[in-house]
């Protein structure tokens, strides 16, 4: 690894197991084939320009089909105070041949695993939720170990996890171990990134000012990176928000992300951006192309500073050694 500065991104690869408690899929269809369409094209850039990339990828996705699914039940499941927050509950009312296309994708997995520099990484096996009322640390453990069946038959090892919706449970860390986990995106340090699974107002609107205005302070040494009993602790710096059709927003958005990979090649430091594929699905074409442009910096950065990309996986082994 040198001292250039690092680009780390990482995706939260969900489709509909992201957001099942939130909308209704039959107004979310399209929503979800733009983002299907869109993963190859990102795919695309990211080959081009030579970006290394984790995929935290929901165990779920793996599967064929719903007779696949409901063979692939774990022996315990999560039994949240709040019903809602079930996968298992949502995936038996919703199942038909039209909701398969949102709720797995092994074709898109393979393509992501025939990309170099692509690492498929974990989101659980259900989207699980590990800081809810109701769920225990063996319903984990048995939510991960099918993550790792399903993936170990396309010849996928997982070495990195990422929480949903950020709710990093330190107590879970050791069976992450004794699973092979080796990596964890933790979340940034900001007072509005704690408590995850509450989410204030205050918390929501703190986030959403953060991505445009604000102190440069998201990258950090690589001395920042935790490594407790093997597994290093890997904080995400910046959450790409989806394109802004107002457009002087989404032209500061992203010059703060351009400011922020410049501060981090500039100082050797590591920056993590992350989002999900289906942030995408709203405005596709413009979503491509403000990562192009991302991309395009990230190229210039290399060239003047030496600026690198590196995945989770290949952060954690450097930072191991």
């Amino acid at each position: 690894m040198n001292n250039n500065g690092t680009l780390v991104i990482s995706l939260d690869f969900e489709l509909l197991w992201g957001v099942f408690d939130k909308v209704d899929w039959k107004e979310k269809e399209e929503y979800f084939i733009n983002t299907r369409n869109v993963i190859p094209e990102i795919l695309k850039l990211f080959q081009k320009n030579e970006i290394s990339c984790t995929w935290a990828t929901v165990g779920m996705l793996f599967n064929n089909n719903w007779d696949e699914w409901n063979q692939n039940i774990p022996e315990m499941l999560p039994e949240y105070d709040n019903e809602k927050l079930s996968a298992y509950k949502y995936g038996n009312s919703i199942q038909s041949k039209e909701s398969e296309q949102l709720c797995f994708a092994p074709g898109l997995i393979k393509q992501i695993k025939e990309t170099p520099g692509q690492e498929i990484a974990t989101h659980t096996y259900s989207h699980y939720y590990c800081l809810e009322s109701g769920q225990k640390m063996t319903d984990f453990r048995s939510d991960i170990s099918k993550a790792i069946e399903l993936a170990e038959k396309f010849e996928c090892r997982l070495h990195s996890l990422v929480f949903p919706r950020n709710q990093f449970n330190n107590g879970y860390s050791t069976v992450c171990k004794e699973l092979g986990i080796k990596n964890i995106r933790t979340n940034p340090d900001n007072w509005y990134w704690r408590d995850t699974q509450r989410d204030s107002l205050l918390q929501k609107i703190s986030r959403t000012s953060d991505a445009y205005f604000g102190r440069l302070d998201k990258a950090y040494s690589i001395r920042g990176i935790q490594n407790k009993e093997g597994i290093t602790h890997q904080k995400a710096s910046r959450f790409l928000r989806p394109y802004n059709s107002k457009s002087i927003l989404n032209k500061t958005k992203l010059r703060r992300v351009f400011s922020e990979m410049e501060e981090s090649a500039k100082k050797g430091l590591i920056y993590h951006l992350w989002w999900h594929p289906h942030n995408f699905g709203e405005q596709p074409h413009q979503s491509l192309t403000d990562l192009g442009q991302i991309l395009l910096k990230y190229g210039e950065l290399k060239n003047k500073y030496g600026y690198q990309s590196l995945n989770m996986k290949e952060l954690g082994n450097y930072t191991i050694q």
